[in-house]
């Protein structure tokens, strides 16, 4: 195995070869039963309890196609504009695994039912597009555990087992163009798509659970001799699969770059092949021999018709697309005055649409912003819950918001009366009625308080007199302690600094 001190460096890689990537990405449809057959698709399920005749490929079953799974395909394709096309049908793919219950998959060959699209991502400012080229329906495998050795992996294992829940979820599997060039539109590509993906509600698209997996597609290309040279063939590609997180996508590709590039530079060939990443060292490893398509022995499947969609069906389901993340990105940045770092601190907190929820209940952007990301994210982080699982509507958030706006509340109260909803003492305003949190709003108790504070402390007092304005803290502190916590920490220091005659 090529180790990482072998390896010339990223730069020193990127100086005389070009990286040319294409992705393979691989979504479970959410859909409620199967692509062929009606057994359920909970993740989690005890092993081959998810099972009938169809997807154990028994004798005299017969497959019939999930509507649901097509129409979610469609959304896809529309989303990434592609063409979806008027006809289209199934092949079997032919190989042996141990988790391939019937022996061939039942996919799609050379004629898929959407083509020739595009997604934008945007890297350090600037826009990258990659083309699609088809995204096509399949069904899942099963999985294969394997027991004994110490990384769950073949080798070293005493025995395998099989689980067939898996097989017959339905896939769609989307293609890119070789318009990738660097592993970091290569994860831009694959948060994005994820993203969209979850925009269109048609997966949960959880790496970690295999519900979006990604093959990586690496070859490399001498650059031109010369700036306006013509470019060189593309190389001989390896192949990194089931990729299962953003970073494993970038770190995967940024070590098979520097890899093929070792090998060229020292005049050995690269191996079409497969390869596997390896999460903790951060290296790929030979798999297989990479198949070309005439070794799957795709031929038409023929027990199920081919699909053939109207326009009016298209054009329903076009009209039920939701905003994409690209344009939610362009209103947030124009009407809430985010930018893009905001929102994606957002988005990688889950609180993002929780926070359009507080705006739209009342809050301002930045307040609704500030308690989601900033308080209750670090809330529901604590109790390892989803921030949506906290017992906080964005109601509560933006009524909170509102009070604070009014003066009825300091942030120190607002965060008790947090407290008391999450405790499910009821509504912001019944904590409030319950627990007394509101500003004190008696001016003569506050004149007394703050007289109290400078009679108490004369030597800071004087100080604050002499011109030592930072001196104030003490007495705001002893103030605000006389106040229960219940006066604005702001109004008490311009009431002190006006009884000591300082402007």
């Amino acid at each position: 195995m090529t180790v990482l001190a072998d390896l010339p460096t990223y730069d020193e890689a990127l100086a005389v070869y070009e990286p040319v990537i294409g992705l393979e990405t691989h979504v479970e449809l959410g859909t409620e039963s199967k692509m062929f057959c009606g057994c359920p698709t909970a993740f989690g399920a005890e092993p081959n309890t998810q099972v009938c005749p169809v997807c154990l490929g028994l004798p005299g079953a017969l497959p019939v196609v999930n509507e649901a799974a097509i129409r979610y395909t469609v959304m896809i394709g529309l989303a990434l504009n592609c063409t979806i096309v008027p006809w289209s049908r199934f092949a079997r793919k032919n190989y042996f695994y141990p988790d391939m219950p019937k022996d061939f998959q039942i996919s799609q060959y050379d004629e898929p039912l959407c083509v020739n699209g595009w997604l934008d991502v945007d890297v350090d400012g600037q826009t990258h597009r990659v083309g699609i080229t088809r995204v096509h329906m399949e069904e899942d495998t099963g999985k294969s555990l394997h027991v004994g050795g110490s990384t769950g992996r073949i080798q070293g294992a005493t025995h395998s087992l099989v689980d067939y829940n898996r097989a017959g979820i339905p896939l769609v599997e989307i293609v890119t163009e070789p318009d990738v060039r660097s592993p970091e539109v290569a994860r831009a590509y694959v948060e994005e798509l994820r993203e969209l993906c979850r925009a269109l509600g048609i997966s949960d698209v959880r790496m970690e659970q295999g519900s979006l997996r990604c093959d990586a597609n690496v070859s490399l290309r001498r650059r031109p001799a010369t700036p306006d040279g013509p470019e060189n063939p593309f190389g001989t590609r390896t192949e990194t699969k089931n990729l299962n997180s953003l970073r494993s996508v970038e770190r995967a590709v940024r070590y098979e770059i520097s890899r093929q590039a070792s090998r060229l530079s020292a005049g050995e060939r690269i191996v079409q092949e497969t390869r596997h990443f390896d999460e903790g060292a951060g290296v790929t490893s030979a798999g297989r021999s990479k198949e070309e398509a005439t070794d799957y022995r795709y031929f038409p499947e023929p027990d199920l018709a081919p699909v053939a969609l109207s326009r009016e069906f298209v054009e329903a389901v076009r009209a039920t697309l939701p905003e994409s993340p690209a344009q939610r990105r362009t209103r947030l940045t124009g009407d809430y005055g985010y930018t893009l770092t905001d929102i994606a601190n957002l988005r990688g907190a889950g609180v993002l649409d929780l926070v359009e929820q507080t705006v739209t209940a009342g809050a301002t952007p930045e307040a609704a912003r500030k308690w989601w990301l900033n308080e209750l994210a670090r809330r529901a982080s604590d109790a390892e819950i989803p921030p949506s699982q906290l017992a906080v509507t964005p109601a509560d958030v933006a009524r909170v918001a509102t009070l604070i706006a009014a003066g009825e509340l300091t942030d120190a109260l607002a965060r008790k009366v947090i407290d008391g909803v999450l405790a499910g003492e009821g509504g912001p305003d019944a904590v409030i009625e319950a627990r007394g949190l509101k500003v004190v709003s008696d001016t003569g108790a506050l004149d007394a308080a703050a007289d109290a504070a400078i009679a108490g402390a004369p030597a800071i007092a004087e100080k604050v007199r002499g011109g030592k304005v930072a001196a104030v803290g003490p007495l705001v502190g002893a103030v605000m302690k006389a106040m229960k916590g219940q006066a604005d920490a702001g109004a008490v220091r311009a009431l002190l600094l006006e009884k000591l005659g300082v402007s």
